[in-house]
């Protein structure tokens, strides 16, 4: 690695870091209703909003009112973007005279953006019109960021509160949220794409003679404002085919830089507007501390992996500092390395090159990430209840060793919570085992893979992990545009997404009813380094060895068989 290198990981960390607390409590006071300095500008158009929707911003829903709204809601908008998509031929803003998509596709590209999963089994320049992009799959980039901050509030609130059965309003927190929170943040990112050189325009795809002889046809649209929301939004799917790979998505270091910060600048912040919730920030540097260290973990092991010499590669007479395989010049190894932690790190899954070309452990890495259950600052919301579902875990694991009844911050866990509890550790292994093992026993399934051995078998556990953990990255080799792939991987992600939703406004609830216990001496503290070991421990051990057969048969088995030259 070179002085740059770490110049820019330090940069990185930075543009995260610091400004981290002040969004957090910004986002607290907005989803509070507080007066903020965005306010007097976007006061008025909330206000027109509940009057338009006929919502009572001043009345409050219990968990079972919030769940159906919330599921009434994605349902809605699932059937829109559905709709959408079949329709997409008679639609305006189609210069290209694209046809609407095949209806498996259309239904695993509908759930994949109201999942905030952005998986994508097409090209977009190729496939998608421009109303299509900006109406249908950039609207709910927006709504689908919100409703995950929807629901991490409600469980803070949950937390927060006591003795009582309301969580807040989900109309108003979807409102606060993507007014407030979502979009001043994705503006100033579109505006310095543009000052960038990424296209934000209506006009035709442009046609140019080049200089080899040969006809090219250089696709434009309104990228600028998709991209933004998709990086900030933890939603991460490409206005363009190979995403912030492509010059048009992202166009310089700079771009490179903010479009990577962006992925878990959100993330980072609601780890302080839960701070702000508990009125204690203790809680808030102990989660962050955790998140960090798995992500640091996660990026050293890719860094070192992706600058080893290739093994098969050993016996010629050849220099080799890494492997630019699959990865941008642009950009280089460690800003890719970078790109692929951080964006499975969160449910991002926006890439810069591409991940099928890593080598067998940096590959595993980001497969890893995704297998904790997007605990590792993970999407807009979504990252941080995954994460309490573990804290929540690990607190009850500490109540079993000390031979007292388990508590977090006050409130105690009851046989009702660690049901849920149990219910949302077997999502991840149902989406990903089970809907795996049948994608590779089934022949038909299995002629998507593209590579014989390990490596096929890496790309279609990967594929299902993605959309399980609503992440979208996957291995290029694995030819997922089939209606058995898009039906089961469509499934997958509505169990990642509402397998684990329905279960956390229902642990919300039920904390909310209860009564707060006053903090002793005898309570376990859950903020200091001796809490942050044990959390780091219990979601590596419950999380991660779930899946070690399966990361055995696939990453691990084409490492050994490398440096064995097998």
């Amino acid at each position: 690695m070179h002085v740059q290198d770490y110049g820019l990981i330090l940069a990185f960390f930075m543009l995260v870091l610091v400004p981290a607390p002040f969004i957090g409590r910004h986002i607290y006071r907005a989803m509070e209703g507080e007066r903020t300095f965005l306010t007097p500008l976007f006061a008025p158009v909330e206000r027109l909003c509940y009057r338009i929707a006929g919502v009572d911003q001043h009345s409050e829903q219990d968990w079972k009112t919030y769940t159906v709204a919330l599921l009434a809601f994605n349902a809605a908008g699932l059937v829109l973007l559905f709709a959408i998509l079949m329709l997409q031929g008679v639609l305006p803003l189609n210069p290209q005279k694209l046809p609407g998509l095949e209806w498996t596709l259309a239904f695993n590209t509908a759930v994949s953006f109201v999942a905030n999963t952005n998986w994508q089994a097409y090209s977009g320049e190729a496939s998608l019109s421009y109303f299509s992009q900006m109406v249908g799959l950039g609207v709910q980039n927006f709504v689908s960021a919100a409703v995950g901050l929807c629901v991490l509030v409600a469980l803070a609130r949950g937390i927060a509160r006591r003795s009582t059965s309301i969580l807040g309003n989900f109309w108003v927190d979807l409102t606060r949220g993507t007014l407030y929170a979502l979009l001043p943040l994705c503006v100033l990112l579109a505006l310095f794409l543009i000052w960038q050189g990424v296209p934000q325009t209506f006009i035709d795809y442009v046609s140019a003679h080049t200089l080899g002889g040969t006809d090219q046809v250089i696709p434009l649209g309104p990228a600028a404002s998709q991209i933004a929301i998709k990086q900030l939004g933890t939603n991460g799917g490409g206005f363009f085919g190979v995403n912030s790979a492509h010059p048009f998505e992202n166009p310089s270091a700079w771009s490179n830089l903010l479009e990577m910060a962006s992925i878990i600048l959100i993330p980072a912040a609601l780890v302080f507007t839960f701070g702000h919730y508990v009125k204690d920030l203790r809680q808030s540097r102990a989660l962050l501390a955790t998140m960090l260290i798995l992500f640091v973990i996660g990026l050293g092991v890719t860094l070192y992996s992706e600058y080893q010499p290739n093994p098969a590669l050993a016996a010629l007479p050849i220099e080799q500092v890494g492997s630019l395989e699959g990865k941008e010049s642009r950009f280089g190894i460690a800003a890719s390395s970078l790109w692929a932690v951080t964006t499975t790190a969160a449910s991002n899954g926006s890439v810069n090159a591409m991940h099928d070309s890593f080598s067998a452990i940096g590959g595993m890495v980001p497969m890893f990430n995704m297998m904790l259950g997007e605990v590792i600052f993970g999407g807009v919301g979504a990252g941080l209840y995954g994460m309490l579902l573990f804290v929540l875990i690990a607190v009850f694991l500490a109540g079993l060793m000390i031979g007292r009844t388990p508590e977090y911050l006050g409130k105690k866990l009851e046989a009702r919570e660690v049901r849920l509890l149990v219910a949302t550790l077997l999502v991840m292994p149902v989406g990903v085992l089970v809907f795996c093992a049948l994608a590779v026993s089934l022949p038909g399934p299995a002629a998507s893979i593209s590579n014989p051995g390990a490596h096929g078998f890496s790309q279609v556990l990967y594929g299902y992990t993605s959309g399980t953990a609503n992440n979208g990255s996957a291995f290029a080799g694995f030819g997922a545009n089939t209606a058995f792939h898009n039906i089961m991987i469509g499934l997958a992600m509505l169990l990642g997404r509402f397998g684990y939703i329905l279960p956390v406004l229902a642990i919300a609830g039920s904390l909310a009813a209860k009564k707060r216990a006053p903090l002793g001496g005898n309570s376990f503290p859950t903020h200091g380094p001796l809490f942050v070991t044990l959390l780091t421990l219990t979601i590596l051990l419950v999380g991660g060895l779930t899946f070690l057969p399966a990361l055995a048969l696939g990453p691990i088995a084409e490492h050994l068989a490398l440096i064995q030259g097998l």
